[in-house]
């Protein structure tokens, strides 16, 4: 729930563009890669082909496919860690927010964490693919990838992307987001989703968790805005959800407190889901140092 007229239907980047600069700005200090040498060579199971993609290791080619059908195949192995990082991002309507102490959007908040993220991963010659939970129109998937364009392709994205969509109502808002990470990670990938958890439909902390199954490292960045952490309001309140358009006039101090202890319960509920699984939850703010939240995370997967 958030004031209205706070609503705003584009990102409201705020203090936090340019995107690119930030990104940098946050990965200063941090630890140049997110793990170790991935396992290689004798000792695994071959388990198949897929399509070559721009920063997969050479070694891997199948020649014998490319003189058969012409295209550029690497073999796959059952036993080896892809050290790949999935960047989950929430773009649906409640991610828009910004509050009057914030320095931008959770989305614009969210984004500069993300890119900053796929920016050390690449440095560690891993490759990043990025993934959006709704959207104000459809937004396409950066498919996993390595090398440096593929920060300029992760950025763009995050710069185009526009809040939309109840994801708490749409539930296929999730299922199609969760469906194609699942589909594009395999054994040791990082999976990164950044959301408020606000307003996800029933039943999401089960589903996101159950992703840290098949040795996926699962680390989830709760991102609120400082006004919905701390709810700071005073007096008569008039509140609209950004997704379903629900709208409370109420007496703020006679609801705050209700309204703290519901977020902690939200948030108790992701954590128990997510450590139960192996997963981890990074909890942070549009306030915080992005800088902090990136190291957090990094922490997280080590």
């Amino acid at each position: 729930m958030s004031p209205q007229g706070s609503i705003r239907r584009a990102i409201d980047w705020g203090e936090l563009a340019p995107l690119r600069l930030r990104a940098r700005a946050a990965t200063e200090g941090v630890f140049a890669g997110m793990h170790r040498s991935s396992r290689r060579g004798s000792g695994v199971e071959f388990g198949g082909h897929r399509e070559y993609l721009p920063g997969d290791d050479l070694r891997w080619l199948d020649r014998r496919s490319l003189l058969r059908h012409d295209r550029l195949v690497v073999r796959q192995f059952e036993t080896e860690t892809e050290r790949a990082l999935c960047l989950l991002v929430d773009a649906s309507a409640s991610m828009a927010f910004r509050g009057p102490n914030a320095p931008g959007a959770k989305l614009a908040f969210a984004s500069v964490v993300a890119a900053a993220l796929a920016r050390v991963a690449l440095a560690s010659g891993d490759p990043v693919s990025l993934t959006f939970l709704g959207g104000a129109r459809d937004l396409r998937p950066v498919t996993r990838a390595g090398g440096r364009e593929q920060f300029e392709r992760v950025v763009a994205a995050l710069e185009a992307a526009d809040p939309g969509g109840d994801a708490r109502t749409s539930g296929a808002l999730l299922d199609r987001a969760l469906q194609s990470v699942a589909s594009a990670t395999r054994r040791g990938a990082v999976l990164v989703l950044l959301s408020d958890l606000v307003d996800l439909p029933e039943g999401a902390a089960r589903k996101i968790a159950e992703l840290a199954s098949r040795g996926r490292i699962l680390v989830v960045v709760q991102t609120l805005d400082p006004s919905e952490s701390s709810f700071p309001y005073r007096g008569t309140v008039r509140l609209r959800a950004l997704e379903g358009g629900v709208v409370v006039e109420t007496d703020a101090d006679a609801t705050r407190d209700r309204y703290l202890s519901a977020l902690a319960s939200l948030t108790a509920e992701w954590e128990r889901a997510l450590v139960g699984h192996g997963g981890s939850l990074v909890r942070a703010t549009t306030s915080d140092a992005a800088v902090k939240v990136v190291r957090d995370v990094v922490d997280a997967v080590r």
